[in-house]
């Protein structure tokens, strides 16, 4: 089977700096897959890099069997590939409708009207737990509750890659019983590769987990495997949060 992502040899240096250092990584269609590392690891570099926000200064990545190295960002997002910022990036003056109606408007097909528009906005509202707050400028919710909806936003693209950086940063425990289960249901229809530093989140939602140190990974496994690893606790999991 095709791997719906994979790199080979991606690099990204900054001035005298490598943050992403020659990493290949294969992703399956399906898969939850958490990316975790400490703190500079090159774990938002690195998915800069995939969904297009950044240019590689060397390797290749392709996406369903095609190389998408040298493609746009909004042409990657076209290709299916979403990604929720670690830095909320929501229209703050808009209300929430309007934040999800915009991307629910690119993926409708030529012709269809307003109906077909609420009716994939509200849906997606309700897939996270914002419809009733449909209404409300996007710049008055809890900091949390941006973050959902940014997910909303990402949810409305219909995508085939779900990447989510720190998406549990700012919620609270309830929420994130709630995200976790948002994020199985999501993975009924898309891949899902997130970025967290919450280790509970990472062993309940991840199929397999990547760890990232000084820009390369440092080793991949099941949940049980990383925790048991101990250069992965020396590297991270002795000193990580949550």
């Amino acid at each position: 089977m095709t791997p719906l992502l994979m790199t080979r040899g991606l690099s990204r240096d900054f001035g005298g700096l490598r943050a992403v250092d020659g990493v290949d990584f294969t992703l399956n269609q399906g898969e939850i897959r958490a990316l975790i590392g400490p703190n500079g690891a090159g774990k938002t570099t690195f998915v800069s890099l995939v969904c297009g926000r950044i240019a590689p200064s060397a390797g290749t990545i392709a996406f369903n069997g095609s190389d998408i190295t040298r493609l746009p960002a909004h042409r990657r997002v076209r290709l299916g590939i979403a990604y929720t910022f670690q830095i909320t990036s929501i229209f703050a003056n808009l209300p929430v409708y309007d934040n999800v109606a915009l991307p629910v408007q690119r993926t409708l097909e030529d012709g269809r009207g307003g109906g077909a528009v609420r009716a994939g906005v509200m849906e997606v509202l309700e897939k996270v737990g914002l419809a009733d707050r449909a209404a409300t400028p996007a710049g008055q919710l809890a900091y949390g509750h941006q973050r959902l909806l940014e997910m909303a936003i990402g949810l409305a693209l219909k995508p085939r890659l779900l990447i989510l950086d720190e998406p549990t940063q700012g919620l609270a425990d309830g929420e994130i019983e709630s995200f976790i289960r948002l994020v199985r249901e999501i993975a009924r229809e898309a891949t899902v590769l997130i970025i967290e530093h919450n280790m509970k989140v990472v062993m309940e939602l991840a199929g397999r987990v990547t760890v990232m140190e000084a820009g390369k990974i440092l080793a991949e496994g099941t949940p049980a495997e990383i925790r048991e690893n101990q250069a992965v606790q020396a590297a991270y999991l002795g000193t990580a949060h949550g």
